[in-house]
């Protein structure tokens, strides 16, 4: 589990193609290593990541076709810049949300605009997931936790402010980035309660029962 607090600020150190799936090298920067061993997560994007190797200035990670399929890991090249965050623990400060690093879709980047010192985004996100974001809740965007300020269908705003904006790879948005996307957890269990006994039914959704009752 994670935090959504961005630690450092690393880049793609290289790729490699294994049999179908990835590995990364990833240059942790300013991150400090000291206290990671081999297996331990890494959020690189919002991405878990486990740690299999240690090569001195960053860390190697498999990435498979699930997490290629699902997220932006595979467009990643050498010198890209992504947001890093270690694995919480029983004494870290939760001064975002509950992340867990699995991330349910990708989002882009539909504008940027100046909002004072700070800088609005509006994002777009799949149709799938617009039902998990509400208003003043929480987002994790790249692995960085964030109070969703506006909702209109499945587009959504951010304000950004200046540390952020330094801080993680928000600062290199432009339109039509593409962004790893989870949604509050909260939200996913939540639609699973109020299934009760239908969520063993494969054929049923929330949506239907909801129409069902407006009916």
């Amino acid at each position: 589990m994670f935090t959504g607090i961005i630690e450092a600020l690393g880049e793609i150190g290289g790729t490699e193609q294994r049999g179908g799936d990835l590995r990364l090298h990833i240059r942790t920067g300013g991150l400090d290593l000291g206290d990671v061993g081999l297996g331990d997560s890494i959020a690189v994007n919002g991405v878990c990541l486990t740690v299999v190797e240690l090569p001195g200035d960053g860390f190697i990670a498999d990435v498979s076709i699930e997490t290629l399929n699902f997220t932006t890991a595979g467009q990643w090249k050498t010198a890209t810049p992504v947001n890093l965050e270690r694995a919480l623990t029983p004494s870290t400060r939760l001064g975002g949300h509950l992340v867990s690093g699995h991330v349910d879709g990708v989002g882009e980047v539909v504008e940027r605009h100046q909002d004072a010192r700070s800088e609005r985004f509006r994002i777009k996100a799949p149709a799938e997931l617009a039902r998990y974001i509400a208003h003043k809740g929480s987002i994790s965007v790249d692995g960085t936790s964030l109070t969703v300020n506006a909702v209109s269908g499945d587009e959504f705003e951010l304000n950004i402010v200046p540390h952020t904006l330094e801080h993680t790879v928000f600062g290199a948005y432009q339109g039509g980035a593409k962004v790893n996307l989870e949604v509050d957890v909260i939200a996913r269990y939540l639609e699973r309660l109020l299934l009760g006994d239908k969520a063993a039914s494969q054929d049923v959704s929330l949506s239907t029962l909801v129409n069902k009752i407006l009916d």
